[in-house]
């Protein structure tokens, strides 16, 4: 999204930052659309699988590329959100401060408008349904201590591929 980048502390907050990525795909069964997470990258974190850049091909219809596009965004968007709520309510223990959430707010409009002509209205509608669910997840005092677990696992290997990231994930009953 855009040239929005999350400030991390130090390792042990992207660790949890990308937890929440990866809890958040798995609770929308969207595992598949990623290919490994990696704690040490210099850019995105999160290498996307080939299915998430979906082509343009003539023969697909404008609803059909539309559609996927909004998926993908939603997904995005909920990448972001799970890492600030994991970062926030499960590793810190509060909520996550208006300005970050103003922040992403805004980016989602941007983002919103450019990618998937949505107006601020229907960008604002599809954020706080992710933050809500967002929330709802992380919120929930049951999976904290699977996060904090699965952060430090993020943290010793470094690098994991979608497939160990799903076993971390079953062995976690996530």
């Amino acid at each position: 999204m855009s040239d929005f980048q999350l400030k991390y502390s130090g390792d042990e907050d992207r660790a949890f930052g990308l937890a929440g990525m990866a809890i958040s795909m798995a609770s929308l069964d969207a595992l598949d659309r990623i290919t490994e997470i990696f704690l040490d990258a210099d850019g995105p974190m999160v290498n996307f699988a080939n299915s998430y850049y979906f082509s343009w091909a003539p023969s697909v219809s404008p609803k059909v590329v539309w559609e996927n596009l909004m998926t993908n965004f939603q997904l995005t968007t909920s990448l972001v959100m799970g890492n600030v709520m994991a970062r926030s309510l499960v590793r810190l223990g509060r909520e996550a401060r208006a300005d970050v959430l103003n922040e992403v707010r805004a980016l989602v409009r941007e983002e919103g408008r450019e990618v998937c002509s949505l107006d601020e209205e229907e960008a604002d509608a599809l954020f706080d349904r992710v933050v809500d669910h967002s929330r709802r997840l992380f919120h929930n005092p049951r999976l904290h201590p699977a996060v904090s677990r699965l952060a430090a696992v993020i943290a010793a290997k470094r690098r994991l591929s979608v497939i160990e990231l799903a076993e971390e994930l079953e062995m976690l009953r996530i």
